[in-house]
């Protein structure tokens, strides 16, 4: 082996488990947070957009409208970069945090919002003959059912999510990709470096996919039953 090699797999090895940690100890937290707090804000715009409520409904439709209009690193940059010329400063973590999750409740109350629209309207009809409240039924019968229908495209989300988070960096959140970077200023290998980040990012996603198909074939083999 030349030394070229062996000094490029050395950095190789040596560099793996800083990467892999910064991976599960910042963007793998950060995915989380946002992803819970996003789905949560999917929601509720959801049903808001679904009530009667037309005030408010038309406000939930100028958030998504917004939000999925614009790039995500604009939005990121006018959060941490644009926010303090008018008095407000968020730290890097927080303002990822709000960015994505402003993302993931965008993009997922179009999810969710499709997924209850689809549910047969039947099945409402069904509920209210039963003395059921329109919350009453939403909750015990509508719901259920459009989080089952929900799975595979907020999974996509979440996966999707996971990779997203490298543009914290641009925060100067040390996540994955901000690790790399700092390795790299270092070692002076850009794609060795970025291509192990790449390959930690890729085995996360896997993990995760893998994940994903076991959780839709429990709600399959649910549907089935």
């Amino acid at each position: 082996m030349s030394d070229r090699a062996e000094r490029l797999l050395h950095i190789f090895l040596e560099n793996f488990m800083p990467l892999l940690k910064a991976g599960l100890a910042f963007t793998v937290p950060l995915t989380l947070i946002s992803f819970v707090l996003g789905l949560l804000l999917a929601v509720v715009t959801a049903l808001v957009r679904l009530s009667d409520l037309r005030a408010l409904a038309q406000l939930a439709r100028f958030y998504v409208w917004i939000i999925r209009g614009t790039p995500l690193l604009v939005q990121l940059f006018i959060i941490f970069y644009g926010l303090p010329s008018v008095g407000i400063t968020i730290d890097a973590f927080p303002a990822a945090i709000i960015g994505f999750s402003l993302s993931v409740g965008a993009y997922g109350s179009e999810i969710i919002r499709a997924a209850i629209i689809s549910i047969p309207r039947g099945q409402w009809e069904a509920a209210y003959s039963l003395g059921q409240t329109r919350l009453t039924a939403l909750r015990r019968i509508i719901l259920p059912q459009a989080a089952r229908v929900s799975v595979p495209p907020l999974s996509n989300s979440f996966i999707s999510l996971v990779k997203d988070t490298s543009l914290a960096a641009t925060l100067t959140f040390t996540e994955l990709f901000q690790k790399g970077q700092q390795i790299t200023a270092v070692v002076y290998e850009p794609l060795l470096i970025y291509c192990e980040v790449a390959l930690i990012y890729l085995l996360l996603c896997t993990v995760l996919s893998t994940l994903q198909r076991r959780l839709e074939r429990y709600y399959e083999r649910y549907d089935a039953g």
